[in-house]
């Protein structure tokens, strides 16, 4: 690590970083891959990328992002979490009780 190549990753000048995006990419078929320092961020970017304020978000109970994460779901994204089952998982009917109809 000390002797690793380094810049800016702000501006995609990071060596390392970029070679770590392109290798994911290419073992994933994918056009680009996006390197986050933590599995918080992660979870942040999916529900940001795949939910709209005011959205609920369905999860197993004790789920880590609901524990964990604090409130960042609804500081970040404007969503509320919604638990399913008991233990962690839910039935595809749990799943359909849980979720709110929509109009």
């Amino acid at each position: 690590m000390a002797g690793a190549p380094v810049g800016d990753d702000v501006f995609g000048e990071d060596p390392s970083v970029r070679a770590l995006e392109e290798e994911v990419a290419s073992i994933t078929a994918k056009e680009s891959a996006l390197f986050v320092p933590s599995g918080t961020m992660g979870n942040q970017l999916a529900i940001a990328c795949l939910t709209r304020p005011g959205d609920e978000v369905i999860i197993g109970e004790g789920a880590h992002i609901a524990f964990y994460e604090v409130g960042a779901g609804a500081a970040l994204s404007g969503v509320q979490f919604v638990v399913a089952g008991a233990g962690g998982f839910f039935s595809p009917g749990e799943l359909a009780a849980a979720a709110k109809p929509t109009a």
